[in-house]
C-alpha cells in the first residue's frame, strides 16, 4: 500500500483510491463499495466491543448492575447511545475528531504501561493468585504455549475460526489511509503512519499474550480458601515442592474446561484466561485503567470507522461509477465533509448492532478486509510486473512477488476462516465488478489494466510474426475505402459480414485537401462514434493531401503492422462508369489497379 500510495497524487478515498487508479474502475468500484460496507460493520463491531467491557465493567465493580438483562438488550442500548454520540463527533468535524483521537491514544498508552508493570510486578494476593494470576514463571509459559481449542456456543473452535474474530481487531491500519482527503501530504503522511500503526501494533499484540501466557493459569475456580488450604498443607511438608499447577484449585478436580460445574466440587470455573476475558484487568497494577484502555481502543477504532467509511463512498459517489448513489458525493463544511454518508453508515452500524453478537459480524467483516488487502497486493505485483511508465513511487521498499504472495494468502484466508462467507464475498465482488464493466464508464484514469493492454496487445502482434500462414487460419484482413465512414454506411455492413469482429478492418479515408488537426481529431472521434453504435469492431485511418488513386496506393502500404496488414481491399463499385468523365474513370480503374499490385501476396501453407 506504501508503494501505491506514493505513485502519483493521491485524493480522497483512501483505499478505493488507490486501487481505483492503479487497476480500473471495475476493480475499484467493487472494492470502494465493500470497503464502505466492512467499515460501516467495523464501527458496530467496535462498538459492541466497548459495550461488552462497559458491561463487565458494571457486573464486577457495581454488584451486578445491569440496564435489562445484562446481556443482548444492553449491548443494544448502550451501543445505540454510543453510536449516536461517535455519528455527533463526526458531523462536529475532524478538528475535533483528532483532539479526541488524540485524547483516546494517551489513554490507551498508559493502560499498556498499567498492564505491563503489573505483570512484572506479579500477584498481590491470595485471591489474585486464586484467580489465575500467579506471576511471570517459565514452566508455565512452557505448559501455556500449545494450542487448546474448546467449545463456544456449541462449536469446536480452530485457529482460523478464532483468527477470524481477532483480525478485526488489526483493520484499522488503514484508517489513516482512509481519510486521504483530509492529510497535508498523504504521499508522506500513508506510509510513515501505515508502517508505525503495524509496528506498535505487532509489538502489543506479541507482547501481551506473552505476558498473559507466563503469568496466567488457563483454568482457575477462584476459591481462595482452597487455595490457601493446599498451599499451607504443601509448605508444611519441607520434602514436597510447592507447584502451582499442582492446586487443585487450577485442575480439572475444581473446574471443568468449559466453565460448567464440576460433578466434586460443584463449583463453577469462573477465571483463567480461557474463562474470564477480565484477564488483563486482574493482572494490571490497577484494574479500572484497563477498561479505560478497552474503552479507549475500542472508541478510537469506531470513531475512525465511522468517519473513513463516508469518505470512501463520497470519493466512489464523485466517479458515478453506480447509479443512485452520486447524492453522497456532496459534502458540507470547509472540509467538506460527507453528511450523507454518516448518516448512511449510522443505519448500516445500527442494524449490527441490533443483532448484538461480536462473533456474529466479524467473520464478514474479517473476508471484506482481507478482499481489500488482497487487491492492494495484486495492484503494486500487477503495476511491477507491466512496468508501466506511470509506476514509479516513491516508497522503494517493496517486491512485486511479495506482494502476489501477500495477495494470495488474503485469498487463502479467506476461505480458510469459512469458505462460505468467502464465497459470498467472491460473489459480490465479481457482480459489482461486471456491472462496472457493462456500463462501461467514461474513466482514463491511466491504469495498470490500461498499460496491460497494451503490453498484451504488443507481445501479441510480435508473436503473430513468428506463426506460419495455414490455410485453416486464413482470415480476410480488409481495407476498406469508405471515405467518411457514415457516408457509406451498406459498404461498412458489407465488410462487417466478411469479418464479423474476428477479423481485421480498416477504413480508409483519403482527402484530397489538407485539413486542420482539429478536423482530423473530429472526423476520428465521429468515425469511432459510429462504429461503436453498430457494434463494428474496425480502425479508421487517413490520409490527405493526394488523390484517390494515390491515396489509396498509400494506405495499402502504410497500413497495418506486422501481419495484422490487409489482404483485401473493399471499395464501392462506380456505378455511374457510363456517364462519368473519363479521368475519373481513369482514377477509378488506376485504383483497382494499384492495390492490386500493392497487396502483397502470401504463401499458404496446406
Amino acid at each position: 500500500m506504501s508503494a501505491v500510495a506514493t505513485n502519483g497524487r493521491i485524493q480522497a478515498g483512501g483505499v478505493y483510491y488507490m486501487i481505483s487508479r492503479s487497476l480500473g474502475p471495475e476493480f475499484g468500484g467493487s472494492i470502494g463499495l465493500m470497503f464502505t460496507l466492512a467499515n460501516s460493520i467495523a464501527s458496530a463491531t467496535y462498538i459492541i466491543g466497548f459495550t461488552d467491557s462497559l458491561k463487565d465493567l458494571m457486573y464486577y465493580y457495581f454488584d451486578g448492575a445491569k440496564i435489562i438483562d445484562g446481556a443482548v438488550n444492553d449491548t443494544r442500548i448502550v451501543g445505540t447511545v454510543t453510536l449516536i454520540g461517535v455519528l455527533g463527533l463526526a458531523i462536529v468535524g475532524m478538528d475535533w475528531v483528532t483532539r479526541v483521537q488524540m485524547g483516546l491514544l494517551l489513554l490507551l498508552i498508559g493502560s499498556q504501561v498499567d498492564f505491563v508493570v503489573g505483570a512484572i510486578m506479579g500477584p498481590q494476593g491470595d485471591e489474585q493468585e486464586a484467580q489465575g494470576f500467579i506471576g511471570i514463571n517459565s514452566e508455565l509459559f512452557s505448559r501455556n504455549m500449545g494450542p487448546d481449542y474448546r467449545k463456544f456456543e456449541g462449536n469446536t473452535q480452530g485457529f482460523f475460526s478464532v483468527f477470524g474474530v481477532f483480525f478485526t481487531a488489526v483493520t484499522g491500519i488503514v484508517a489513516g489511509a482512509n481519510l486521504s482527503g483530509d492529510l497535508k501530504d498523504p504521499a508522506v503522511a500513508i506510509p510513515k503512519g501505515t508502517l508505525a500503526a503495524i509496528a506498535t501494533t505487532f509489538v502489543s499484540y506479541i507482547i501481551f499474550p506473552v505476558l498473559i501466557g507466563a503469568a496466567a493459569m488457563r483454568d482457575a475456580s477462584g476459591n481462595t480458601t482452597l487455595y490457601q488450604l493446599y498451599r499451607n498443607q504443601t509448605m508444611e511438608d519441607p520434602d514436597t515442592p510447592y507447584n502451582f499447577w499442582e492446586n487443585p484449585v487450577f485442575t480439572s478436580e475444581s473446574c471443568s474446561k468449559t466453565g460448567g460445574t464440576d460433578e466434586n466440587m460443584k463449583e463453577p470455573c469462573e477465571f483463567g484466561m480461557q474463562n474470564s476475558f477480565q484477564v488483563m484487568e486482574l493482572m494490571a497494577a490497577w484494574g479500572p485503567l484497563i477498561y479505560a484502555g478497552c474503552f479507549a481502543a475500542t472508541l478510537s477504532s469506531a470513531i475512525g470507522s465511522l468517519v473513513g467509511a463516508p469518505r470512501v463512498l463520497q470519493a466512489l459517489a464523485k466517479d458515478k461509477l453506480y447509479p443512485g448513489i452520486y447524492l453522497f458525493s456532496k459534502g458540507s463544511g470547509a472540509n467538506n465533509d460527507p453528511v450523507r454518508g454518516y448518516v448512511l453508515v449510522f443505519i448500516i452500524s445500527f442494524v449490527c448492532i441490533m443483532l448484538g453478537d461480536l462473533n456474529l459480524v466479524s467473520t464478514l467483516l474479517s473476508n471484506f478486509f482481507l478482499a481489500s488487502y488482497s487487491l492492494i497486493n495484486f495492484s503494486c505485483f500487477h503495476a511491477s510486473l507491466i512496468k508501466s511508465p506511470g509506476w514509479r513511487p516513491g516508497f522503494k521498499y517493496y517486491n512485486l512477488w511479495i506482494s502476489l504472495v501477500g495477495g494470495i494468502l488474503c485469498l487463502i484466508v479467506m476461505f480458510l476462516i469459512d469458505w462460505v462467507t468467502a464465497l459470498v464475498t467472491f460473489i459480490i465482488t465479481i457482480a459489482l465488478y461486471l456491472y462496472v464493466s457493462y456500463r462501461n464508464p467514461d474513466v482514463n484514469w491511466g491504469s495498470s489494466t490500461q498499460a496491460q493492454t497494451y503490453v498484451s496487445a504488443l507481445n501479441s502482434t510480435l508473436d503473430l510474426n513468428m506463426v506460419e500462414e495455414h490455410v485453416k487460419n486464413y482470415r480476410p484482413q480488409l481495407l476498406v475505402l469508405s471515405g467518411e465512414v457514415r457516408s457509406r454506411p451498406p459498404l461498412l455492413h458489407l465488410a462487417h459480414l466478411l469479418t464479423k469482429n474476428i477479423s481485421l478492418l480498416i477504413c480508409g479515408h483519403v482527402i484530397q485537401t489538407e485539413p486542420s488537426q482539429r478536423v482530423r481529431n473530429s472526423l476520428s472521434k465521429q468515425s469511432y462514434t459510429w462504429f461503436t453504435k453498430h457494434k463494428i469492431r474496425a480502425f479508421y485511418s487517413v490520409v490527405e493531401g493526394m488523390t484517390l488513386e494515390h491515396g489509396a496506393k498509400s494506405l495499402c502500404k502504410l497500413v497495418g503492422l506486422g501481419k495484422l496488414k490487409p489482404n483485401t481491399v473493399l471499395l464501392g463499385f462506380k456505378s455511374n462508369w457510363r456517364k462519368c468523365d473519363k479521368n475519373e474513370l481513369r482514377a477509378y480503374f488506376n485504383t483497382l489497379q494499384n492495390t492490386g499490385q500493392n497487396l502483397t501476396p502470401q504463401d499458404i501453407g496446406s
